[in-house]
């Protein structure tokens, strides 16, 4: 009896792997085992990092809330404490773009909680 080997699935599997590697350099793009391995610790960077862009981005929310509540005479963590017990439902993204984009909103906010 033959020997059954299922190339069309191997070579699918081996192909889908070098598409997604186009792009990378030298044989990171063209020896198969050398652009799994790339390829593997790529996607371990991109999961990791969609998680890491968030925190990265909240933290430029509360610098900029911080920057424009101080310029208004009080710190980022009075703002957020007094904004939580006036029942202010504004998340740190909307209150950093109204710091930055709608100076003269943020500072009536800022004195409706004060």
């Amino acid at each position: 009896m033959p020997r059954s080997v299922n190339a069309v699935a191997s070579r699918q599997r081996r192909k889908k792997i070098l598409k997604m590697a186009r792009g990378y350099f030298g044989a990171r793009s063209k020896v198969y085992t050398v652009a799994k391995n790339t390829l593997e610790k790529a996607l371990k960077y991109a999961y990791r990092d969609r998680k890491a862009k968030k925190r990265a981005f909240r933290s430029l929310w509360i610098a900029r809330i911080n920057a424009a509540a101080r310029q208004n005479g009080i710190s980022y963590s009075r703002l957020i404490h007094q904004l939580s017990k006036n029942d202010v439902q504004l998340n740190r993204k909307v209150l950093a773009d109204l710091a930055m984009n709608h100076p003269d909103t943020f500072a009536s906010l800022v004195n409706s909680v004060k």
